[in-house]
């Protein structure tokens, strides 16, 4: 079986995410809110196809502007719906206008989602999804394995023989600031 680093090189939308994206970390609400909405709606597809989605997402969200799609309602609900450029499923929808509404109660507590990230973290990957499933709406295991480590809250999105690997580590990862030794 061969690792995301073996296949994503070359590839028109899996290597630029690979390069520039996967396991750096983010910081601002607005980066991790898409991020976590995109892993979202990955649940039952690809990842290319959400890749291939991930600009009209953006659109579609407002550049996910948590204030703003926090305040969605049923206009915003059914335009997004509406739109064959992202997922058209209502659960998905829903869980990142919640999530996003989460997001602003986090930031009263924490000053950001980086912030309620960061002091959560050092944990181990099933914490992680038992602390998810009680803050966010549709976190399940692997939705939220692969949004911590697209984030570097949690080690593996680069095998450490990948040329990407010593600019992920120079980017200070969560993980790699907590790591023994």
């Amino acid at each position: 079986m061969s690792s995301y680093c073996d296949a994503a090189p070359g590839h028109p939308f899996h290597g630029p995410y690979h390069e520039h994206e996967y396991g750096f970390p983010l910081r601002g609400d607005a980066e991790l809110l898409e991020r976590l909405a995109l892993e979202i709606n990955q649940a039952g597809l690809s990842w290319l196809t959400i890749l291939k989605k991930k600009d009209a997402f953006h659109r579609a969200f407002d550049g996910f502007d948590v204030d703003r799609v926090a305040a969605y309602g049923d206009e915003e609900r059914a335009r997004l719906l509406a739109d064959a450029g992202i997922v058209r499923n209502r659960l998905k929808v829903d869980a990142v206008i919640q999530n996003a509404r989460r997001i602003q109660q986090l930031r009263g507590e924490h000053g950001s989602f980086a912030g309620w990230l960061d002091a959560h973290h050092p944990r181990e990957k099933a914490e992680w999804i038992r602390l998810f499933k009680k803050t966010f709406r549709f976190t399940g295991g692997e939705i939220v394995g692969e949004f911590l480590m697209s984030l570097g809250y949690l080690p593996g999105a680069h095998k450490p023989e990948c040329p990407v690997y010593p600019r992920v580590l120079a980017a200070g990862p969560p993980w790699a600031r907590n790591a023994p030794g």
